[in-house]
Order: C-alpha cells, then structure tokens, then sequence
C-alpha cells in the first residue's frame, strides 16, 4: 500500500457510510443537499483560513509520509477536503436524529447545559491565553454559541437538545477518525500551544474545534431550509 494515500483513505472510509445512505428511501438526505452545500462552505472557507494561519505558526503540522504531497495555501488537499467531508457525515448524522426521533424538542436543560459549555470555555480561553490553540478554539466557539442566543431571531430554527444530541453521537466516529489521524499520526502538535491533555491519542481542543465547525454547519443548514419550507 502507498502510505502516502493514508489522509485520502481515511478521509473515503468516513464518508462512503453517509454517502451511501444518503440515497435511502427513509431519510433521502439528497434531496437536502442545495441546503447542506452552502452550509458546508462558508465555514470550510472561515476553517481553511485558520488552518493556513496555524499552519504557518507551527501550531500543527502534516507528517509528509501520510499525505500526497498535493497542497493549495500549503495546506494538504486532504486537510482542505477534511473541511467538506467531515461536516457532510455529521449533518447526515443529526438528520437521522431529527428524522427519528421527531419528538425530540428544544429544552431549556439543553439551553442551559450550552451555555454552561460556552461560560467554562470563555474562563478556559482566559486563563490559557498563552496556549494558542486552546485559547483560539476555546474563544471562538463560546462567541458562537454566545451569538446563538444574542441574536435568536436569526438563530430561531436552531434547536440546542437536538444538536447535543446528535453531537454526543458525532463523538464516536469522530474518535475513530481524529484517533487515526492522530496516532498514526498524519497530524502532529506542537503541545506547547495547547493543554497536553489527550483522549487516547487526541488533543481535548478536538472537540471543541469539531463543536464550533458542526455548529456552524447545522445553525446554517436549518436556516437555509426553514426558510426554504416558509416560502
């Protein structure tokens, strides 16, 4: 096997369930794709521009090995697909939920436990200033979801229970993807720049990086077509 395909691979074995899917008679998510490709774009543009920039700064890197060589900004094309990839598996994932578990309505206990996230991220930012990707990260999805509540006429169709919900489930083949990547690794740390806590072999920053990236997604998905279905 050529190592250097190992990005692209991992990249392919997470996206052919949710393609594949995508089709069925059940969910036919496809149908939903003028809605999720926009959605995916404008925060895979905002996440390129911050790859670049830490990549530059040395925050991560990209072990040569693992990747193709093919880069755009000097970022791998694995890494700038990563961008599309990842958030069409996960919005497909929380469609499911939503599509059956229809039950399943905004709480107030889901509002809180959001905001408690938001609160301890903003502390965490603050006493880790020093730590570029912990403080980065951190700030900038505590402003999101802060956002998400200051501006809740844009933000109506957003719904808190069903995003954690379909988060907690987002974890499990979002482990299996970061922990690959991050084990092998194709992506290496500067741990200078962030805690030096570690879920096996992933930064806790992953999380939260993945957080603030399918908030933006699906935030901007159920506008596109809330508004689509009000028209």
């Amino acid at each position: 096997m050529n190592h250097h395909f190992t990005y692209f691979l991992i990249l392919s074995a997470a996206l052919a369930a949710p393609l594949s899917f995508s089709f069925d008679k059940k969910i036919t998510f496809y149908k939903n794709w003028k809605y999720l490709f926009p959605a995916i774009l404008f925060p895979a543009i905002f996440y390129i521009v911050w790859d670049i920039y830490f990549t530059a700064k040395g925050v991560w890197s990209f072990n040569e090995n693992y990747i193709t060589g093919i880069k755009l900004f000097n970022l791998p094309i694995e890494e700038i697909l990563f961008f599309f990839v990842v958030p069409y598996c996960c919005v497909f994932i929380y469609e499911c939920i939503r599509h059956y578990f229809p039950n399943l309505k905004n709480r107030k206990i889901a509002d809180t436990i959001l905001k408690m996230i938001a609160f301890l991220l903003l502390i965490a930012s603050i006493i880790f200033y020093k730590r570029s990707y912990t403080s980065t990260t951190f700030l900038l999805t505590e402003i999101f979801i802060a956002c998400i509540y200051l501006f809740k006429n844009w933000f109506k169709d957003f719904d808190a229970a069903s995003f954690l919900v379909a988060y907690i489930i987002i974890l499990l083949p979002f482990f299996a993807v970061n922990g690959l990547l991050t084990a092998i690794p194709v992506v290496l740390y500067d741990n200078t720049e962030n805690l030096g806590i570690r879920i096996g072999t992933i930064p806790i920053e992953d999380i939260f990086y993945g957080m603030l990236l399918i908030l933006m997604n699906i935030s901007i998905y159920e506008k596109l077509k809330n508004n689509s279905v009000i028209r």
